[in-house]
């Protein structure tokens, strides 16, 4: 009898969230989750399953008359709730789903846009429990969680990258937090301290901590993982919360039937007072952590430049 693959030992011990709208990698892999942004849009665009919803949106758009960026940004929202309908259609669990990034220093705004999107959502028939909101985890970011989390809007904040962070992002109530692996280590790697060891990685210390922090906190906030670049990240946080994998990760892993110990286990929770993070304190953390000041603000710049790039494919086969 063949021993079972380390993906199925996995998903014993994380929930598995799958970083793709690949329609047929979603049916391969059954994740329980799965995610939705600008890039994955965009390259939705080219996978024939998702023609008709191409088809039906640009139509739409030319019924409207002259198209404009106000016209463009619509059809792109209305794109990205198509794909992510499908999505939720293929999964048991949620669909996170990615507010505009060129929002992430507007709290106002990032509120607006969720609501929409959760509106946009139920007319699909599906329900808000069924979606996460993606929202960078800048202080507006954390502030917009804020708001929307009150207002029963499960949020995942996202490009989180220092401890303060993920603390403001947990006490503002957020479902979950995306801390960004593979992102920390590239940087570290670029500044020549590339880690000896997996357990000198960067970023799996970082993600490791963040869980211990939480747990012992009795912080409910889920931490999933992202933004791997190997297996042996993934094997190195097997116990997370949750885990975000891009589909050929997901592959190899599944034909890997070697051991996969747990690697994180939650602490007991102990009674203690923390000061509350606030503006002072967050931007002051951040911005004395080189590490995080960058690949936050590098992450909102590429995931902008992303959606600018999906308005202008659009408008290309719109023209």
């Amino acid at each position: 009898m063949t021993s079972p693959s380390k993906l199925q030992q996995l998903r014993e011990l994380s929930v598995i969230v799958a970083d793709t709208g690949d329609v047929e990698a979603i049916k391969r892999l059954k994740p329980v989750d799965c995610t939705t942004n600008p890039t994955l849009v965009k390259k939705a665009l080219d996978l024939p399953v998702y023609a008709d919803l191409i088809d039906e949106q640009t139509a739409w758009a030319r019924a409207q008359g002259k198209v404009n960026e106000e016209r463009l940004a619509e059809v792109v929202d209305r794109l990205t709730i198509g794909v992510g309908t499908r999505l939720a259609g293929l999964i048991q669990g949620r669909v996170s789903t990615e507010v505009d990034a060129d929002l992430a220093h507007d709290t106002a705004a990032t509120v607006a846009k969720a609501r929409k999107f959760i509106a946009m959502y139920a007319e699909q028939g599906v329900p808000r429990e069924r979606i996460l909101i993606k929202v960078a985890a800048t202080w507006e970011g954390v502030e917009a969680c804020r708001q929307l989390q009150a207002e029963g809007i499960d949020c995942n904040c996202t490009l989180i990258f220092n401890p303060t962070q993920a603390l403001a992002c947990a006490e503002a109530g957020a479902f979950l937090i995306s801390p960004f692996v593979g992102r920390i280590l590239d940087w570290y790697k670029a500044h020549g301290q590339a880690p000896a060891s997996i357990d000198q990685d960067q970023g799996v210390k970082f993600v490791r901590g963040v869980y211990d922090t939480f747990k012992r906190r009795g912080i409910k906030t889920v931490v999933m993982g992202a933004s791997f670049r190997s297996t042996a990240q993934i094997e190195a946080l097997a116990g997370c919360d949750r885990l975000t994998i891009s589909p050929d990760l997901l592959d190899q892993l599944d034909a890997d039937h070697g051991p996969l110990p747990r690697k994180l286990f939650p602490a007991q929770a102990q009674v203690g007072s923390h000061p509350p993070v606030d503006a002072a304190r967050f931007k002051a953390d951040v911005q004395a952590d080189p590490m995080a000041r960058e690949k936050l603000a590098d992450g909102i710049r590429v995931f902008a430049e992303d959606l600018k790039s999906l308005r202008k494919t659009i408008a290309d086969r719109l023209a």
